[in-house]
Order: C-alpha cells, then sequence, then structure tokens
C-alpha cells in the first residue's frame, strides 16, 4: 500500500488515512504492507524536506528514540503545536516560548533492561514495540557516564538476574558515581549480596539498591538543588537533564516571581523548593516520604536557605484545601502525567495571586489550566521545555495569575 503522511500522532508517529507509519514524516510518500492499522516497516518514497540522516548508530535497531529523523527545527515546531492544539482544545491560548533541546549525551537517568543469554548477558534497550533488546554503547543520549557503566550493569545482569525474567536496571548519574536501582532479580541472598558490594566497588558505582533495598553504597549518590546537596532514595524521580532541570526552575522562579511564602506541590526531592528557599520560606508536600526526608536533610546541610517545612500527603486523593492554601502568596505545582484535577479545583477556589505550574503533560496541563482559568487566573505564558531530545515527550512550565476582575 502506498500512502502519503498527513500528521504526526502523539507519539510522533506518522498518520495517513488512519494508518500509523513509524519513523514517517508530514508530506513524505510511504510504501509498505498493512497490518492492525500499522505499516510497521515503511520504505520511504518521496521524503520530506525536514527528514535528516539520524546521527545515532543505533537508531534502526533502538527504540529509544522516535524523532531522530527529523530536523531539529521541525521537531521544535511540533512539539509547540502539540502545546498550542491542547489548549486550544480547553479554549486556551498563550505567549508561547522555548528553549533549546538538551544537548546531545547530556541524559543523566534512564532505564535499560538487562536478560541473561545461554552464554553471555545483553544490556540496552527495547527495539521499536519488541521484546528484542539492543545494546547501545554509542548512545547520542545517555551522559558518558552512564555508556561507562554498561559492563557494571552487565555484571549485575550476569549475577542477579534470572534465565527466564529481565531485569530493569534504572541509573542516574550523581557527582559520586552512578546509582543503579534494579528490580526483577533473583531474591537477595548472602551470596549475592556480596557479588553485588563486589561489583559495586569493583566499578565505582555510588550506590546499588534491589527492589527497593539499598544493598551497597560506596558515597552518597548527591544531586545539587540550588545550594542544597540531596541524595535522593534508590529509584526517585529526576529531571532527565541538567539543561532542562536549570530551564524549569528558572521559569518557576520568573514565575513567582517576589512572593515570600510558597507551597510546593508535588516537591519530590526539593528540585524547586530549595532553589527557591534563597528567597522565600517553603512548604513542600510530596507523597512520597522517603523523597521527603532527602529534600529535608539537604535542607538541613545547606547554608543561607529560609524555613522549609514538608508534609507527606496523596495529593491526588487529599488535596490541600483552598482554606489551607490560603496562607501563602504562591503555588508550584509539578503533578504526575496524570495531572492534579483535585488539586487545581482547590487552587482554584483559594484564588492565590500566582500559580508557576509545570507539566509532562500538555493535555492534562491544560484541562488543569481551563479549571483555573474558568475561576479568574489568566494564563500568562507557557515556557516549553525539551529534554527528551528526539522523543514526542513534551515537559512546560507557565504562569497563571489571579484576574481579580474575571473572578468577582
Amino acid at each position: 500500500m502506498r500512502l502519503k503522511i498527513e500528521r504526526l500522532g502523539h507519539r510522533g508517529d506518522g498518520i495517513a488515512e488512519g494508518v500509523y507509519v513509524p519513523r514517517a514524516l508530514p508530506g513524505e510518500v510511504v510504501e509498505g504492507a498493512v497490518e492492525g492499522g500499522r505499516m510497521a516497516a515503511p520504505a520511504i518514497v518521496t521524503p520530506a524536506p525536514e527528514r535528516v540522516t539520524p546521527p545515532c548508530p543505533h537508531y534502526d535497531d533502538c527504540g529509544g528514540c522516535a524523532l531522530q529523523h527529523a530536523a531539529d527545527a521541525f521537531v521544535d515546531a511540533w512539539k509547540a503545536e502539540v502545546v498550542e492544539t491542547a489548549l486550544a482544545a480547553q479554549g486556551l491560548d498563550a505567549p508561547m516560548y522555548r528553549t533549546d533541546p538538551s544537548p546531545l549525551n547530556t541524559r543523566r537517568r534512564a532505564t535499560l533492561s538487562g536478560r541473561r543469554l545461554k552464554k553471555s548477558v545483553l544490556v540496552g534497550l527495547h527495539a521499536r514495540g519488541s521484546d528484542t533488546l539492543t545494546p547501545i554503547p554509542h548512545c547520542r543520549v545517555l551522559h558518558p557516564d552512564l555508556i561507562a557503566a554498561l559492563p557494571a550493569l552487565e555484571a549485575i545482569t550476569a549475577a542477579g538476574a534470572s534465565r527466564k525474567g529481565e531485569l530493569a536496571l534504572a541509573v542516574t548519574q550523581s557527582a559520586a558515581g552512578v546509582d543503579v536501582a534494579v528490580r526483577g532479580g533473583k531474591p537477595l541472598d548472602g551470596a549475592l549480596r556480596g557479588e553485588l558490594g563486589a561489583i559495586t566497588r569493583a566499578h565505582g558505582l555510588a550506590r546499588l539498591s534491589w527492589e527497593g533495598e539499598t544493598v551497597a553504597r560506596e558515597a552518597p549518590p548527591e544531586q545539587q538543588f540550588g545550594p542544597a546537596a540531596v541524595a535522593p532514595p534508590p529509584g526517585a524521580f529526576l529531571q532527565a537533564t541538567r539543561a532542562g532541570e536549570a530551564a524549569l526552575q528558572d521559569a518557576v522562579m520568573r514565575a513567582v516571581g517576589n512572593a515570600r511564602r510558597i507551597v510546593d506541590l508535588f516537591a519530590g526531592c526539593g528540585t524547586f523548593t530549595l532553589p527557591l528557599a534563597e528567597r522565600a520560606e517553603i512548604h513542600a508536600v510530596e507523597g512520597d516520604a522517603a523523597m521527603l526526608e532527602a529534600l529535608n536533610t539537604g535542607w538541613r546541610h545547606a547554608l543561607g536557605l529560609k524555613r522549609v517545612t514538608t508534609e507527606t500527603r496523596d495529593l491526588a486523593r487529599n488535596p490541600l484545601a483552598a482554606a489551607e492554601l490560603a496562607r501563602f502568596q504562591a503555588a508550584v505545582i509539578d503533578p504526575p502525567r496524570a495531572g492534579a484535577e483535585a488539586q487545581a479545583t482547590e487552587l482554584a477556589e483559594a484564588k492565590l495571586p500566582v500559580i508557576a505550574a509545570v507539566s509532562c503533560n500538555p493535555a492534562t496541563f491544560a484541562r488543569d489550566a481551563r479549571l483555573l482559568s474558568e475561576a479568574g487566573y489568566r494564563l500568562d505564558w507557557v515556557q516549553i521545555v525539551d529534554q527528551f531530545r528526539w522523543s514526542p515527550h513534551v515537559e512546560l512550565a507557565a504562569r497563571l495569575s489571579i484576574d481579580h476582575t474575571a473572578a468577582q
């Protein structure tokens, strides 16, 4: 079947007449067999001007990147269009700002897979839509420290993977070395603990955890948030690149302005809390107690920070009520992909002067922003941050301020 690509879907696939075509661009003519509404192996008959040669030697086999075949300018414009379309669907628009994509080889966290074979092991990423593992020693996205840790991950896989299962190896770069959190492995026993400890020492890993339990730690795997050094718990969320994190932090700082009492909702380990605490008192709310403990430890050991208080709370099920929010001058909110509809409803009622919103899902952000808009908030601007280079993922930060005239 021969088709002409009309547009890209939200996962970066080309779409033509209802058929999904991976790694195709709008305007291209493609040809191939269609099965189940998908052309799995398209031949590009007429390439688009935006098509480029993928710079990574693993691109044909690896499923980690979806858009390496597209020029950066095209991807940048497409991601902006994704945000604009999500806002328009909720009757919203706003001035749109963009940051450059995160530089090559700066991705500081990733989850790789490890599998034992008959006589060897394999560590890498799954091919697109497949359980086939592809080694990625020359990846153009991952930080060099993570690439350098591949032999350690192979040793961990050889020691701890069962022949029937597959390890999930969450790796994070830190100043003290790579932090590795493993799931899906054999049950821990004395022999395995000893072997994993030896691997940690031999390869200079900062920490190795197994199903959430720290097995070996050579040094605290600290991250720097403003003036505070924080050692997140094993497998904790962290912004994907330092450049992306810095862009989001800068946007949040600009959004809250001179507010002196700020609530940080879905605060995590303090990505925004601790830099903001240089100039304001912060109340950090997060559902994961271990992440808040790491935040607290970092705050206590940092110099020059204002008061930070913390509260462990599931904001999806038990959001801060409007009356509890009333004592703050600004809110920062960075929810998971599902958004924060319940918390946005309470923020709408509280009518704080300003909200700095961070999101990894334009659709749920737009939904929550509409709730705030209906309560009198104005969407002042949206900053698009592309830290997941060559992927369809879009992150953003935004400023919403209360329009007291509209709210009356």
